[in-house]
């Protein structure tokens, strides 16, 4: 039997995730490129385990979906529901390097202590104008419309900025009633405005030089380097299915450029 197989994630089936509707619009907006179904290893694709006390053990359930096409290395999502203990969506497009792109980035997660979310393009070449300008451009006003209804998220360290844009869109949201208002009627349209402006720049792009094409991907493995190494769901995913498949989890699928 293969080691992969193609996904099979239907988001309907997690209708009752906090997240399944950004997976949902993510899905049905990215269709409109011509895609291709990503294997992935059987490993990755669906995940059960059981964490806790023997006493007061609990499920979480990992799923694992992913797309490609012409233009995109990648789309993939990370489902993860572990009840009150942690809800979390992380979406990544990872465009092919012959294309001047960026990356986009989404991570949705609910904690006991409230939601954590972030929503960017990001850079491959911060540093530079040719591969900035044209995507600043467009972001930085959904940014100013969006953030300032959301409460900011805070500082982040100095080490990850130069993998954020002018338009980085950060939040922590409190639990209850409030939070599921901002969740739905700023957050979700924040979502599908971000990544509409996404897929506009794909379609739009053509390729580039050899030369530059080499660039790009010498900044994406930089990218890819610094998100395997740091991580933030590392020591949740480790809680939850073990050191071992974690990391085999982290630098062999999730940034394994």
């Amino acid at each position: 039997m293969s080691d992969t197989r193609f996904t099979s994630l239907d988001p309907v089936s997690l209708k009752n995730w906090r997240w399944a509707p950004f997976l949902q619009e993510s899905i049905r907006a990215i269709s409109v490129l011509q895609l291709e179904e990503a294997q992935i290893p059987l490993t990755f694709l669906d995940k059960t385990a059981t964490f806790g006390s023997k006493s007061k053990s609990q499920q979480v359930q990992i799923n694992t979906w992913a797309c490609r096409s012409t233009k995109l290395r990648y789309a993939r999502a990370v489902c993860v529901e572990a009840g009150r203990a942690a809800s979390v969506l992380n979406f990544l497009v990872n465009p092919f390097h012959k294309y001047d792109l960026p990356f986009f980035g989404a991570d949705l997660v609910s904690l006991p202590a409230g939601h954590l979310v972030a929503l960017d393009l990001q850079p491959v070449l911060k540093l530079d104008k040719l591969h900035t300008a044209k995507v600043w451009e467009r972001i930085i006003p959904l940014h100013k419309r969006w953030q300032c209804l959301m409460p900011w998220g805070g500082p982040i360290p100095k080490e990850a900025e130069p993998y954020f844009s002018p338009g980085f869109l950060w939040a922590r949201l409190p639990l209850g009633d409030e939070g599921d208002q901002l969740i739905s009627n700023v957050l979700l349209p924040a979502y599908k405005e971000y990544f509409s402006l996404y897929l506009d720049l794909v379609q739009e792009a053509d390729e580039v030089s050899l030369s530059r094409s080499s660039n790009l991907l010498e900044g994406q493995k930089t990218y890819m380097r610094f998100r395997a190494e740091k991580d933030p769901a590392r020591g949740m995913l480790t809680r939850f299915c073990g050191r071992e498949w974690t990391e085999s989890y982290i630098k062999n699928f999730l940034f394994d450029l």
